[in-house]
């Protein structure tokens, strides 16, 4: 029950009317929006909807073990049990098979298991959990088991933690959110204010026009055509699918998040944003500042912190930072390329991190993210090399290969030096360069997307053989005349949409603070009447089928 569905659409009309008069019975819509939560999984990954009743009993009992301990050695003990547990689940539901084929590929073995099905939004819904055991631990929070003093108390905290962990809007797909921050909701009296409701309207509006509209269309009639046979295209049609997959990412994901965002708080719960305008980042770090935030803020809060931070030196802050991201890439996907993925980010953001620590010099943004460009352009170097050395390349393509990545190397290191020395002299900081940083910052994303797209379930080719074909291809076969037939011919749909994602992406800001004044200020029948045309442009765009969120593979 997808929530760019018309199914959903008259599923949430029906819960949200009877909601609306029950909303001030706090138990009863805790009750009802709980049995809700547990049909709408039910729909999603079958009879699997025991695990996640599972795993919320476990974190409920072991939530009142870590608090109650007598000793803190007790306490810990209790929550590595609750880690075991979540990470145990976690690990064989996704993992299960990768460390097989792992296994099998590094000793010649021939090991097999039964498939498993992978529950939707495991990933999530163990992160929400483990942040619950770890913040009793940390005795950030009280275990709600702490006010249990009879079987109708027992009832009660129960079902306010399971309505935590199973809230439908993101239950499958985030924010992740913390205890801390969502309990206190479920027994406040719940409002709804005018601006509230336009904010809601808006964020439904822009997430469905993201994700049904963008998203969907791009996704299924030019990304996904050319990431399948890269090699059948040419290099600028390789580098416009890579472009469209970074907007059509973001569009499915943002999308996602503002439409759990907004049904949230239509119903008087609100949710952590979780994305601010991600390609405008000025450094790798800026970038995770902005983009899946509940994310990332949970991995520094529990893992990266956890590790001990930067408190243990630079070189155990560089090996922290690298262990984190390394870990968040094998997060999104039980495939090596998505540990590829997230190393790439991690190496980035230690130079990053590495540089600024190296005096004046390197505290200008633009110096440091071209220093970064320069290893991905070495390693581009030694790529190219192997692949020459084992036949995969032809020597002509390596050759050519290398003096494309040259030319490409002194166009961004002149605009570098010429930006840097006329800020000097006209001493303006970094107000000419910050427009060149953000460029940088997104084409080492864009760069890295593609292994991560490469990495999707039910992919065509090996991952690392799309990558590598993918940028042979836009290296050696460009042909830039071959933009003017595209965009006459069915391609030329995506490419506005693709477009249309980037200018709204990068628009002022301003245009947000007057868009969402004259929406607030507008009758409720206008505002309705906004949505509605944007569920009529979902539909007409839409396909044979709903084309399901990124993340839920995840």
């Amino acid at each position: 029950m997808l929530f760019n569905s018309v199914r959903f659409l008259v599923f949430f009309l029906l819960l949200y009317g009877l909601f609306l008069a029950i909303r001030k019975q706090v138990l009863t819509r805790t009750l009802y929006l709980l049995a809700f939560s547990l049909y709408f999984y039910y729909l999603s990954s079958g009879w699997y909807f025991l695990l996640l009743i599972l795993s919320t009993l476990i974190d409920f009992s072991l939530g009142h073990l870590i608090y109650s301990a007598k000793t803190q050695r007790r306490s810990l003990f209790w929550l590595w049990v609750s880690l075991a547990a979540n990470l145990g689940i976690l690990g064989y539901f996704k993992y299960t098979h990768f460390l097989i084929d792992s296994a099998n590929a590094a000793f010649g073995l021939d090991w097999s298991f039964h498939k498993i099905f992978l529950p939707v939004g495991i990933s999530f819904f163990t992160f929400q959990t483990m942040s619950y055991s770890i913040d009793v631990y940390r005795r950030k929070i009280v275990p709600l088991t702490a006010e249990v003093s009879d079987m109708p108390s027992f009832f009660r905290q129960l079902s306010e933690f399971a309505f935590f962990v199973s809230f439908f809007p993101q239950l499958v797909a985030g924010p992740i959110v913390r205890a801390a921050e969502f309990i206190p909701q479920i027994r406040s009296q719940l409002t709804l204010s005018r601006a509230d409701l336009s904010r809601a309207v808006l964020l439904l509006s822009a997430g469905l026009f993201k994700k049904a509209i963008i998203s969907d269309y791009i996704s299924v009639n030019f990304v996904d055509r050319i990431f399948d046979t890269p090699a059948q295209y040419s290099g600028i049609e390789n580098l416009l699918a890579a472009y469209g997959y970074a907007i059509q990412i973001y569009c499915d994901f943002s999308g996602y998040s503002d439409m759990a965002i907004g049904l949230a708080l239509l119903m008087g719960y609100r949710l952590p944003d979780n994305f601010n305008l991600p390609y405008r980042a000025d450094t790798i770090r800026d970038f995770w500042r902005r983009w899946h935030i509940s994310l990332s803020t949970w991995l520094k809060d529990y893992l990266y912190i956890s590790l001990g931070g930067n408190r243990k030196g630079r070189l155990r802050t560089y090996i922290n930072l690298m262990v984190t991201m390394l870990l968040g890439g094998l997060w999104h996907g039980a495939s090596w390329v998505f540990v590829i993925w997230g190393g790439l980010h991690g190496a980035a953001l230690a130079i990053d991190r590495w540089l600024e620590s190296l005096g004046r010099f390197f505290k200008r943004k633009v110096i440091r993210i071209a220093a970064i460009m320069g290893c991905m352009q070495v390693g581009g170097y030694v790529w190219i090399w192997r692949a020459a050395a084992d036949g995969t390349i032809s020597s002509t393509a390596a050759g050519q290969a290398n003096s494309v990545l040259t030319y490409i190397a002194i166009a961004w290191i002149g605009v570098t030096a010429l930006l840097v020395l006329t800020e000097s002299m006209l001493r303006k900081g970094e107000a000419l360069s910050r427009p060149f940083s953000v460029l940088l910052v997104f084409h080492f994303v864009t760069l890295c997307w593609i292994f991560f797209r490469s990495g999707a379930l039910n992919a065509v080719n090996p991952p690392l053989t799309t990558t590598g074909t993918m940028l042979m291809q836009i290296l050696t076969a460009f042909q830039p005349g071959v933009f003017a037939e595209m965009v006459g011919s069915a391609y030329g749909p995506a490419l506005l949409l693709i477009a249309i994602g980037y200018l709204l992406h990068f628009r002022p800001l301003g245009i947000n603070r007057l868009v969402e004044a004259r929406l607030a200020g507008a009758p409720f029948a206008l505002q309705a009447l906004l949505l509605a045309l944007v569920i009529w442009g979902a539909i007409q765009m839409a396909g044979s089928g709903v084309v399901p969120f990124i993340y839920f593979q995840f």
